[in-house]
């Protein structure tokens, strides 16, 4: 990386702590699955301490056959990428608050895309991609055996508008904040997680019939702890 891309990196990655002083970017939600429909709304008063859900949180691989509730789901959603005040600023943070980051769930019936605006998701009917994920993760049958994965999307495009070069690098970072989030959303609540970045982007996303310009970072099985 030369002298001027590192200082360009090192003042977005600076300006990520003044996140919340900025007004969100308003950006165009480019995917559509369907008419909108609003979740339940989001628990923010959670009973359990932070430093437990710290101290408990692990990397689970077996789960029940047992699906999760859409609230759960859109709990989790909101861990990730959920709005929490009137200006739009969401749970984790984003350079130049330019949200980059899609969230989407595959179940074994249905395709989810989360809109954090009025934490509302689109859906279409979809039987085939989660079965077919755990081959595009190099084999890892326990992707395909979780009730749900939840997916971390990003568009490099909207943070590059405003950091060019090094948006990809501080794409990949929000999307680690994201996870986080979700991982420890998920402890709180009792379920087995993991976040697995062992997956070819470009199958996931052909896969999942993902629109141009929408990079694969997470996949997230979830589910009740076998």
């Amino acid at each position: 990386m030369g002298r001027s891309a590192a200082a360009l990196l090192l003042a977005a990655v600076l300006g990520v702590g003044c996140a919340s002083d900025a007004p969100p970017t308003v950006l165009d939600q480019t995917t559509r699955y369907g008419q909108p429909m609003s979740l339940p709304a989001p628990d923010t008063d959670g009973s359990v301490p932070l430093e437990q859900t710290l101290g408990q949180r692990r990397s689970q691989r077996e789960y029940r056959e047992r699906p999760l509730p859409l609230a759960t789901v859109g709990q989790l959603f909101w861990a990730g990428q959920g709005i929490t005040d009137a200006v739009g600023r969401r749970t984790s943070p984003s350079a130049g608050a330019r949200y980059p980051l899609e969230l989407f769930a595959v179940t074994p019936t249905t395709f989810i895309h989360y809109l954090p605006d009025g934490h509302r998701i689109e859906q279409r009917p979809d039987d085939t991609t989660l079965p077919a994920l755990a081959d595009v993760a190099f084999g890892q049958s326990f992707v395909s055996d979780a009730p749900v994965v939840l997916m971390i999307a990003g568009v490099q495009a909207r943070t590059e508008a405003e950091y060019g070069a090094v948006a990809g690098d501080l794409m990949n970072r929000e999307a680690g904040h994201a996870a986080q989030n979700i991982l420890l959303q998920a402890t709180a609540l009792g379920l087995a997680v993991v976040p697995v970045g062992g997956f070819d982007p470009s199958d996931v996303a052909r896969l999942a019939a993902l629109p141009p310009g929408h990079e694969v970072l997470y996949l997230i099985p979830v589910g009740y702890p076998r």
